[in-house]
Order: C-alpha cells, then sequence, then structure tokens
C-alpha cells in the first residue's frame, strides 16, 4: 500500500511539472535581433514553485505561472508565445514597462521651467503612456543577477519621444520566496523633467485567456479618484468613492456597477481610471487586493506610490489570439498600474512628477500571490 501511494504522488508530482513545463514559453521563442540590439527571454524562479518570464523587449513580463487552489499551475497575464507575437499585436502595452510617463498627457502638452514641451500624440490627440515610441517598445540593456532577479537598463537621451534631460533608468525585477513580483525603478536626469513609471501587466487569476474577470473580488484603499472627461483626461478633481460604482474600500465584484449609467463608466467604457489611495506618504504599503473564487488565486498589491490605475479590459475586442490558443475578449483581464496621477504635470494640486538633476527617482510594485482563505 504504502509503494501504491508513494508511486501514485510521484505520478501526481510529475504531472504538475508537465503542466508548468507546457504552460511555460520556450526561450528560443524570443531569440533575435532588432535595431542591432539583442532580444532574449529570462526566466526567474523562486523556491515555491513560481515562475515569471521576461524579455528585455520593452520589459514584458510575458508569463507569470502561479498555483490555484488544486496546486495546478496558471499562467494569469495575457501575452504571446514568441517574439513576433508582440511585434504584431493589436494591444501593444502587455507586459510592459512604461515611460517615459505612464498615462495620459492632455493633447500632449505641459510646462516646465516656463517652457512648453510638446509630446506625440497616440490616443487620438492626447499622449499615451510614453508615446508610439515609449519604453514599452525600446530595447532594454538586460543582466541576470540570480535566478530570481533581472536587471534592465536604458538610457532615453534627451529629446526622445518629445521629453527633456537624458534620463538613465534602471529596473529590478526579483520574484521572491514569500511569492511576490518586485518591481523597483530608478532613474537620474542631467536636466529637469518629469517622470512617471509603471507596469502594464494585464492580469486574469482564472489563467490568460479563461473568461471574463468581472466575477473578481476587488479592494482598493482608497477614499477617493479622479474623475476624467470623455477623452479619459482628469478634469483635475478629486472626488470621494463612497455612494458611487467607484467604491471598492470593501471586497466587491468587478462586475457589480460596472455597467451602472454613472457617467464616469460611460467616459471610459467601464473602469479606467486612477484612485488615490490612502495613506501615501512615500513608504511602501498595501494599496490593494483581488481574488478569482474560481482559481482561489489571490493578488495583493504593494506600493510607495499615491495613486493607481484600475483599468478592466474595456478596450479589448478578441482580435488577438494569445498564448495555448486563447482569443483575448472584452473584459478578460484587469490592470493595476501603480502611479502618480494621470496629466499629472497640468494640474498642480495632483503630485508633482519633477525630476531635477541631482535627485534620484524611486517607486517600488509588486503583486504579492497566496490562495484566498
Amino acid at each position: 500500500m504504502k509503494k501504491l501511494i508513494s508511486f501514485l504522488i510521484l505520478i501526481l508530482v510529475i504531472s504538475c511539472f508537465q503542466k508548468k513545463e507546457t504552460l511555460m514559453i520556450d526561450e528560443n521563442n524570443f531569440s533575435g535581433t532588432l535595431k542591432g540590439k539583442e532580444i532574449n527571454l529570462y526566466t526567474l524562479r523562486n523556491e515555491k514553485g513560481i515562475v515569471a518570464q521576461i524579455t528585455n523587449l520593452g520589459g514584458r513580463v510575458v508569463s507569470l505561472l502561479v498555483p490555484d487552489k488544486k496546486g495546478q499551475m496558471r499562467d494569469i497575464v495575457l501575452g504571446y508565445k514568441t517574439l513576433e507575437g508582440f511585434q504584431n499585436s493589436n494591444e501593444v502595452y502587455f507586459g510592459a514597462l512604461i515611460g517615459r510617463y505612464g498615462n495620459r498627457i492632455n493633447k500632449g502638452r505641459f510646462d516646465l521651467k516656463g517652457k512648453e514641451y510638446k509630446l506625440p500624440p497616440n490616443d487620438s490627440h492626447n499622449h499615451l503612456h510614453g508615446g508610439p515610441q515609449g519604453f514599452h517598445i525600446v530595447i532594454w540593456n538586460p543582466k541576470k543577477i540570480d535566478e530570481q532577479t533581472l536587471r534592465l537598463t536604458y538610457l532615453s537621451e534627451d529629446g526622445e519621444m518629445g521629453y527633456p534631460g537624458n534620463l538613465k533608468v534602471e529596473v529590478i525585477y526579483k520574484l521572491t520566496n514569500d511569492n511576490q513580483l518586485k518591481i523597483n525603478y530608478q532613474a537620474k536626469t542631467d536636466k529637469t523633467t518629469i517622470i512617471n513609471l509603471t507596469h502594464h501587466s494585464f492580469f486574469n487569476l482564472n489563467g490568460a485567456g479563461n473568461g471574463k474577470i468581472t466575477d473578481h473580488i476587488l479592494q482598493i484603499n482608497a477614499d477617493k479618484f479622479t474623475p476624467i472627461n470623455s477623452s479619459l483626461i482628469p478634469t483635475g478633481q478629486i472626488q470621494e468613492v463612497q455612494d458611487t460604482p467607484f467604491d471598492f474600500t470593501k471586497p466587491t465584484a468587478i462586475g457589480k456597477k460596472i455597467n451602472n449609467e454613472h457617467q464616469q463608466l460611460k467616459y471610459g467604457k467601464g473602469y479606467d481610471h486612477n484612485w488615490v489611495l490612502n495613506d501615501w506618504n512615500g513608504q511602501n504599503r498595501q494599496v490593494a487586493s483581488i481574488y478569482s473564487p474560481s482559481s482561489g488565486i489571490k493578488m495583493e498589491v504593494f506600493t510607495n506610490e499615491p495613486g493607481m490605475q484600475f483599468y478592466s479590459g474595456n478596450f479589448l475586442d478578441g482580435s488577438d489570439t494569445g498564448k495555448q490558443g486563447k482569443v483575448y475578449k472584452y473584459r478578460t483581464a484587469f490592470c493595476l498600474e501603480t502611479q502618480h496621477f494621470p496629466d499629472g504635470p497640468n494640474h498642480d494640486n495632483f503630485p508633482s512628477t519633477v525630476l531635477k538633476p541631482g535627485e534620484k527617482y524611486y517607486s517600488t510594485c509588486s503583486y504579492k500571490f497566496s490562495i484566498a482563505e
């Protein structure tokens, strides 16, 4: 009997390992060159068996494998299994690092030290996520520090996408043994500039492409949000979430009020707004948690940032087929992007995004995974 039990356990372990190997992306699929620079895929593993795979093209998290409540591995980020998939995608931000400025800048303009700067529009007349050649598309310089750590660096030259200053950026991805994917950002400039870096993984805690995320239970530690106009630009107001569909101060299903007739939801075609996070003092703290009742996977978000964009996948339209042949349809993913506020340079009442020579920019975000109780 003991031999039979041992044999069955061995079969189960082998089965789980094979399933994880099937979900993992072949690193050879991301081996290539672009603009004379080498592109590769880097695999990070922690002691608990979680796997993160990241390419230096846009610093993208290509896959993130975590166990569900049955111990089965699920790839919970949207993306593609080949380099060509990302290059030909209709959705250009899957898993990417975002900069120089995450989110939108109204009409692609801002004033700094008495000078007007104009940035290229790529979202109607607005400038979005650093522009058409933002950090999501550049080739970062990689160095794998150890089996759990990847460092990416990039020099954004003065005038790139219209931004002032030579900006030296370092981003470190670390997969910790307490099941956190940590992302630490640092930057320095030689000329006064603006900066707002973030990360843009599209998550589905049931697995990428496995149905809508409207059943996910979300909590955001924020009593206020920044309302937008019809162009998705903040009005400059800061409003209370109480008695609105934006109240996630208690665990609430994403789909509970997403189709409410509230004007802000009409503007965003769902949730595509910045929440003003509580207790901001520049220190790292937990700001959100979300879990799937189906898979049991729970994700907690930690950051030192004052804001977080919650996006409910409203513009996914089924035109992209991703990993395992799954089609990425309407509201089948969510994003939780820690950040300073959208269009911050054009609103004096928003936290400053100005970085001066001699100063060091530092931002941190981590996604911690567990099984919901």
